[in-house]
């Protein structure tokens, strides 16, 4: 069933897969002012002459988002015309297209007005939660006229589970936050930063960030026993405790690497924004299953 809107949902999937780890090439190599001030257009121009590296990565950022952009909101109409009975259907589908809206504004006024740490750290916050979207939509094209995974699970399951997706989303925005106070390098060990005399604000952030991410890694372990508990009421929802595990581990891994091979800074640092995005996109999917059977 829905062979086109299923194939349309990977492809868009695939699209804002790229988006995402684009935006963090941007971010990665300081090419946000690669266009300049302006915005759709690239130093007042359409297509910018004689461009430097920073204004084609910058450039090739926004004309491939402006295309996925619009197939997310294709994605969300098609789904809600095609999967209206499910129940999920219409709240991701709101969501792609609120969220997709909110990314590029966010985005086009970072370029035109300038922005805050806080601020340019939230826009990849709201990119990780468009991705999820995205895969979701795409998810429940694929499990329509299949039995839906609906595992019953305890009240406290899920707010447990609820508790460590937001929390996911606060170390999301802590390690983005990272990279735009330019703390990335404050502190040149692990786990420990060094000479305690040196310690100031970026120190800090790196410091917090390390400490949050640490105990997600305890959070989300536990959160793995236990949805590995229900694997005889559903495999899915083990099988997602499985991959959320083994997703960590790899962020850990890619955000300790930033630390001690700093010339493979771009591939460790685009590893780690990949599998927290992958990462939150299946908390956000076990999130929507465990609700689907409010036994008990």
């Amino acid at each position: 069933m829905n062979k086109g809107l299923k194939i349309f949902g990977v492809l868009t999937s695939i699209g804002m897969l790229i988006v995402l780890l684009q935006g963090s090439v941007v971010t990665k190599t300081d090419s946000g002012d690669g266009c300049g001030e302006t915005w759709p257009l690239c130093f007042g121009e359409f297509v910018p002459a004689s461009p430097a590296l920073a204004t084609l990565i910058e450039y090739s950022h926004r004309m491939v988002s402006g295309v996925v952009g619009l197939m997310v909101v294709i994605l969300a109409f098609w789904s809600v015309k095609k999967l209206s009975h499910m129940r999920e259907t219409k709240f991701w589908a709101l969501m792609a297209v609120l969220f997709i809206i909110f990314q590029g504004l966010m985005g086009a006024a970072a370029v035109v007005f300038g922005s805050s740490s806080l601020v340019l750290a939230l826009h990849f916050g709201i990119s990780a939660i468009s991705f999820a979207t995205v895969v979701i939509l795409t998810a429940l094209a694929f499990e329509d006229g299949r039995r839906l995974p609906a595992p019953r699970v305890k009240k406290g399951f899920r707010g447990y589970l609820f508790f460590v997706l937001a929390y996911t989303y606060a170390v999301i925005y802590s390690g983005a936050y990272v990279k735009h106070t330019g703390s990335t390098y404050a502190c040149a060990q692990f786990p420990h930063c060094g000479d305690v005399a040196n310690f100031g604000f970026q120190a800090g952030v790196q410091m917090t960030h390390r400490i949050a991410a640490i105990v997600l890694v305890v959070l989300l372990f536990i959160l793995f026993v236990q949805a590995f508990r229900y694997r005889y009421e559903s495999k899915m929802l083990a099988g997602s405790g499985i991959a959320v595990i083994i997703l960590v581990m790899i962020q850990a891994g890619a955000g300790i690497a930033i630390v001690f091979f700093p010339d493979a800074y771009l591939a460790t640092a685009l590893t780690h924004s990949l599998t927290v995005s992958l990462l939150f996109t299946v908390l956000c999917y076990m999130a929507m299953i465990a609700t689907r059977n409010r036994a008990y």
